[in-house]
């Protein structure tokens, strides 16, 4: 799906017809066709390559400079319907006069910029919009992190009540979301240091240019990203903590369960090994008397108990 905009003065955003090519405008494709992804390269005069790249959902973060073309990929994060977290490869590019971003799926990153929130970002400014995305970006990695720690509060409750294999699941599938932000922000992390230092550059001015605001909005960005780090670092080594101590505690709780087991069949076993005794085709003591079978019973009984309460002693149960 291939979507064109443009902003216009007053804070609004303007929807433009696809076969009217216009400069300042922000081509936005999503999951698009390869007929949309050639026809946007012939007009735009971009590396139909690069932009395929882009829809790769194994693609890392980088950026690149090259006829007068600044090419960048970063990660963006995604939150499934299903409530799980991944990253999602987007594909930014900055011609002379226009700004083109391509994604696999549709996001909610790309989908905050639209008629409603015009007035928050204007295409023109080709550089402040850039640097609005990526700010929008850290910001839903925050957000994101946010809603795994509350996830992993829930889920340390409940397994303090039953440790099914369910809980663990979800502690796992939390494990491997955070693995995937650890490397997307880390990744972006390199590539906003680049685009920093390349703010004054020769080669980027001609294609981009950014005012004293729109770098210290950089920094912001950046400020924030590294905190997203931190936050993910943090979360993981909570999360493979939590891990240890449960999986500890599961082994604790079977070492219980078995000696629990062990010293109820040593229990059992007290009265039938009375009951094998005198049950044997032999002469046995008691056997003449009228009251031999209560005494026997009697005796496994006192047995019993004493093995009970030593166990009791010894904390077996």
């Amino acid at each position: 799906m291939l979507r064109i905009y443009k902003s216009e003065d007053g804070g609004k955003l303007v929807k433009l017809k696809k076969n009217k090519v216009t400069s300042l405008s922000w081509y936005n494709m999503i999951n698009p066709s390869t007929e949309e992804m050639e026809k946007v390269s012939a007009q735009l005069k971009l590396d139909f390559d690069m932009v395929k790249n882009a829809l790769d959902l194994d693609e890392r973060s980088r950026v690149e400079f090259e006829e007068n073309v600044m090419s960048l990929i970063v990660n963006l994060p995604l939150l499934d319907d299903d409530g799980k977290f991944d990253t999602l490869p987007c594909g930014m590019f900055f011609t002379k006069r226009n700004f083109v971003t391509i994604c696999s799926r549709d996001n909610r990153i790309l989908s905050s910029f639209n008629k409603n929130t015009a007035k928050t970002f204007d295409t023109r400014e080709r550089g402040r919009f850039l640097l609005s995305i990526l700010s929008k970006c850290t910001q839903y990695y925050l957000k994101y992190l946010a809603i795994i720690n509350q996830k992993t509060e829930e889920i340390e409750y409940s397994l303090r009540k039953t440790t099914k294999n369910k809980a663990l699941f979800k502690l796992i599938e939390i494990q491997k979301s955070l693995v995937y932000f650890t490397t997307a922000l880390k990744d972006n992390h390199l590539v906003l240091l680049k685009i920093l230092r390349m703010t004054n550059s020769p080669t980027l001015s001609k294609v981009v240019k950014f005012t004293q605001d729109d770098i210290d909005l950089l920094e912001d960005v950046i400020v924030e990203n590294k905190q997203a780090i931190e936050m993910v670092d943090m979360h993981r080594s909570i999360l493979e903590g939590m891990m240890d101590g449960f999986a500890s505690i599961i082994n604790n709780n079977l070492n219980l369960v078995m000696k629990f087991l062990a010293a109820i069949t040593i229990i059992l076993s007290i009265p039938t090994m009375f009951a094998s005794f005198w049950g044997m085709n032999v002469p046995v003591p008691a056997a003449a008397n009228e009251h031999g079978f209560l005494i026997v019973v009697a005796l496994s009984i006192l047995a019993t108990l004493f093995v009970i309460i030593y166990f009791r002693k010894k904390g077996m149960f």
